[in-house]
């Protein structure tokens, strides 16, 4: 019932006149909007507040008290009055909508005052000079702040500055007649308004403003003041980049000839820091403009959220340089064990800050953040359990940067792989491979994992063997053994750990001698350019010794008779072959007819007579002498797979 009275009386003075002129076509047309806006924050309140709406007992506010302590609950306020930063909101939106009567509301006035009046006078004092303050300085509490030194009934948000005088801008808790408990500017801040704006001066904006753009709106807000608001903010970011660039420039000159070392700053701090500077100047610089407080406000909290976020920038890159000085310095002084944790710390670092950046950032941009803090209490048990890896994750990086078995630039053996170690993040760690690939391991498996840390060996062991033939005299070989362990253990490259060299092994065709020594190294690097140096050395104290060294062969043994024959057979058969090719090819040979008459018959029939044995044995005489003659050389080549079949080669 109470909010059914409400929207009539708010319908009533909708279309009431402000001037003297009326314009009741552009309220008509406002109605439906403010409809819809006040349906969406009543349900927006009754989705975050479960208690009933109660509407203003009366539309002017008139007749409230002071509460006292230990007063009842308060029911929540259809104007949203019900904190202060919820009342000095409401009261500034008013103002930017040119709202008296709504925003007389927000007043603590009596039944004699004008609420027109009053706020007009109110709105020209806080053009002229007003403060508030940020958002998230003003408390947001149905009781208010208990512990700034006031009563509890009164809050302080702000101050008024004009002609020398300093007005506080206090709020007061009041209590209508129907029991509602609301926040309003008090009537002692009210009763000041009038006598500090006695002698009240035009501001800059109002006397150097152009005559075209005298009464003009964009956006509800003057144009004016828009204009000058956006001159004065880029102005103003030129002039603090520009001090910041030559300041910055300036140290980098002076501070190497005081300190003797470079300046550690990078120059990418000169953006965020003129940007942290220039939100700082431009709210009193509009203020000195007289920019309209209704303007002035929602410029002042974006350039809070600006602020912030150069703030939360440049503090990125101060935590960059100091965590790299600190890396630099640790590689210098030679503890390394310190660069894994170095690294951990600046990432856990830049998250925290990150997640308090963006609540201050939502908390400017209006969120109440009281609710979603509680409820990411609420929600982080749930979150917890649907990412039960990633927190073993973050747990096996504790482990692994706290047990350091590995750190940044150690060589390791983990699993399958062995690599390089080149990061060790939040939740995974990176090592590059032999062959220049990289393999992330979630630190949850890397910290329980068997790892083998080359890099942490004191010292490289040197071990070979060398094969000597065994035509060599055993006393020869004994001494030769004798000597190369005196060799290696005074040779200037090896320590006293381990030096020794002895028969390991005797084979059928070799000794195998095996030598093995200690060598001080600080890399493997290191370690095969002393190791080249020690082959060399051992080889040239061998070469002293009658003896050979003794090398892979194979052994090829053929019994020279059988292998005679076995040709002889394959020559013999090879020549019956070609034999009678040669007589199938002569009988098939087509007789000549002899077309000449005068030709004597008798010729042919005498060749046809000559014996035939004689033609055979002078073809196989002539085979056989071209077989002989390359024996040595054809035999071999014609025949050498046959018998490679016939023989086993036995390896030794």
């Amino acid at each position: 019932m109470r909010f059914v009275l409400f929207i009539k009386r708010r319908l009533s003075t909708t279309v009431m006149p402000f001037s003297s002129k009326p314009h009741s076509t552009k309220h008509l047309m406002k109605l439906p909007l403010f409809l819809i806006t006040l349906f969406l924050a009543m349900l927006l309140s009754i989705i975050s507040q479960p208690s009933a709406l109660a509407a203003e007992a009366s539309i002017l506010g008139v007749g409230g008290s002071k509460t006292e302590e230990g007063s009842d609950t308060a029911i929540p306020d259809s104007f949203g009055r019900d904190t202060p930063r919820h009342t000095v909101q409401g009261f500034l939106g008013a103002l930017g909508e040119n709202d008296y009567l709504v925003a007389s509301n927000y007043l603590n006035l009596s039944k004699s005052d004008n609420p027109t009046t009053i706020v007009r006078q109110f709105k020209q004092a806080l053009d002229a000079g007003g403060r508030f303050q940020p958002d998230l300085q003003i408390n947001n509490t149905p009781e208010g702040n208990l512990t700034d030194q006031l009563p509890p009934s009164q809050e302080n948000v702000g101050t008024i500055n004009v002609s020398d005088k300093s007005i506080p801008l206090i709020l007061e808790r009041v209590v209508s007649k129907s029991g509602e408990q609301y926040w309003q500017f008090s009537t002692d801040t009210l009763s000041s308004i009038p006598e500090a704006i006695e002698n009240y001066e035009p501001t800059l904006v109002s006397r150097y403003t152009i005559d075209s753009l005298e009464g003009k709106k964009l956006f509800s807000y003057q144009l004016a003041d828009l204009v000058a608001a956006l001159a004065m903010t880029i102005s103003s970011f030129l002039f603090t980049y520009v001090i910041v660039w030559l300041l910055y420039h300036l140290l980098k000159i002076v501070y190497p000839r005081v300190r003797g070392v470079p300046l550690p700053l990078p120059d990418r701090v000169i953006l965020p820091l003129a940007v942290v500077i220039m939100a700082l100047i431009l709210s009193e610089v509009m203020v000195y403009a007289g920019v309209s407080v209704t303007l002035r406000e929602p410029i002042n909290r974006y350039t809070d959220i600006a602020s912030w976020l150069a703030t939360t920038w440049l503090l990125l890159r101060v935590i960059d340089a100091i965590f790299t000085r600190a890396v630099n310095l640790s590689y210098k002084k030679n503890y390394t064990e310190r660069v894994s944790i170095l690294g951990l710390l600046r990432k856990i670092v830049k998250a925290l800050l990150l997640i308090f950046a963006t609540i201050v950032i939502f908390g400017n941009l209006g969120f109440d953040l009281t609710t979603g803090i509680a409820a990411l209490g609420v929600g982080g048990l749930a979150l917890a359990l649907g990412a039960q890896k990633t927190i073993e994750n973050l747990v096996g990086s504790v482990v692994v940067v706290a047990d350091s078995p590995v750190r940044i630039g150690d060589y390791c053996k983990f699993g399958t792989y062995e690599g390089t170690v080149i990061d060790i993040g939040i939740r995974s760690s990176r090592v590059r491979t032999l062959t220049r690939t990289i393999v992330t391991v979630p630190n949850g498996d890397f910290s329980s994992m068997q790892i083998e840390n080359f890099t942490s060996r004191d010292m490289f062991r040197f071990l070979h063997q060398l094969y000597i033939k065994r035509t060599g005299d055993i006393d020869v070989v004994f001494q030769m053994v004798k000597h190369l362990n005196k060799f290696l253990d005074e040779h200037e490259l090896t320590n006293q750990e381990w030096n020794q060299v002895n028969i390991l092994e005797l084979r059928q065709d070799c000794y195998i001698i095996q030598l093995q020594a200690y060598v001080n190294a600080s890399g493997i690097i290191e370690f095969y350019d002393k190791q080249n140096v020690l082959f060399v050395d051992i080889l040239m104290q061998v070469r002293k010794y009658d003896v050979e060294h003794a090398l892979p062969t194979q052994q090829l043994i053929v019994k020279q008779p059988e292998l005679q024959a076995q040709l002889d057979h394959e020559v013999e058969g090879e020549t019956d072959n070609k034999k009678a090719d040669q007589k199938n090819a002569t009988d098939h040979k087509p007789e000549a007819v002899n077309l000449n008459k005068d030709v004597n018959i008798t010729t042919n029939e005498e060749t046809a007579k000559k014996p035939k044995d004689t033609l055979k044995k002078h073809m196989v005489d002539n085979r056989y002498k071209s077989i002989h003659r390359s024996r040595g050389y054809n035999l071999a080549r014609l025949k050498f797979k046959k018998v490679k079949k016939s023989f086993r080669l036995p390896k030794v």
